[in-house]
């Protein structure tokens, strides 16, 4: 089996607010499930519509303590273990180490198994925890019973700044924190992980600062359209055209933690992104069979 996914990121919040948002049941309903229940140190459970295969809560909590939390996670029939632990950086600043076993990419790449999902579901939670604690607009959470998949976020910058970051392949690279090569006209290449090794999909519509769509195969074409109001940004976002029997989950929770840096990309001065791994741990939407 291989190493166990290790994702880093620092969050703006003591780890005592750090810890409550993670152990107390209100507050993961907000952030993480569409249902909660925690009593420490007996049961940690979270299940719902947010989560993969949530038709019930398949979570054993196995160790808590000031500082770790770790559970055993059944999916597809496998368990699996995942693990966060908190470190203080000063008085308002916590490292968030989290460890997931049984994340394989190529499941993620074949679709063969949820657990594929792993990597990005927990990209997307772990930036809604971030906003979370700091009083911000959540992202959309990924909704694993439908096949409706679309969302709107808010940014304070005006629509030609956000375009530009959506189009430019330097800032693209900068806020995903992957390589991303984009032509940005009809016909051309957006190629996650650069033009020369990445998977390039095509630009099928481009409206300039309006809108553009990318045809990335059998994960369908992604859709982004820009409308400024007030000097801020509503950016939708919608990803269609896909098989409806596998809707590409992975690739969309993906996308949508990206976005938790490109709004931040916009409106924190001396941006820095909160992922301490080399990379943000997305998943670009490649093909998946």
């Amino acid at each position: 089996m291989s190493e166990p996914m290790k994702v880093q990121a620092r969050l703006s919040a003591p780890v005592g607010r750090v810890r409550k948002a993670l152990t107390d049941p209100a507050e993961l309903r907000l952030w993480l499930a569409e249902h909660a229940e925690v009593e420490l140190p007996r049961r940690y459970e979270f299940w719902g519509r947010f989560t993969p295969e949530g038709d019930a809560p398949h979570q054993r909590l196995l160790h808590v303590d000031d500082d770790t939390l770790r559970f055993s996670w059944l999916l597809d029939g496998v368990e699996t273990t995942t693990e966060f632990q908190l470190a203080a950086e000063g008085a308002d600043s916590t490292v968030l180490t989290l460890t997931q076993s049984h994340f394989d990419f190529a499941e993620a790449m074949s679709g063969s198994s949820i657990r594929g999902v792993l990597q990005t579901f927990w990209a997307l939670a772990i930036a809604n925890l971030a906003a979370h604690v700091e009083g911000k607009p959540l992202l959309p959470r990924t909704d694993f019973t439908s096949a409706d998949l679309r969302g709107e976020l808010v940014i304070a910058a005006p629509a030609d700044k956000v375009w530009e970051s959506l189009t430019d392949s330097e800032q693209a690279s900068a806020w995903f924190g992957y390589p991303i090569g984009i032509e940005p006209w009809v016909g051309g290449r957006y190629a996650m992980g650069g033009f020369e090794t990445g998977y390039a999909a095509k630009v099928v519509d481009l409206e300039p600062g309006r809108r553009m769509s990318v045809d990335w195969g059998p994960t369908g074409v992604t859709n982004w359209e820009l409308a400024e109001s007030g000097g801020k940004t509503t950016l939708t976002f919608v990803q269609s055209g896909f098989d409806e029997a596998n809707p590409p989950y992975g690739a969309w929770s993906g996308s949508v933690a990206g976005l938790y840096e490109l709004r931040r990309f916009h409106e924190v001065p001396n941006w820095q992104p909160i992922w301490i791994s080399e990379e943000i741990p997305g998943l670009e939407p490649a093909p998946t069979s």
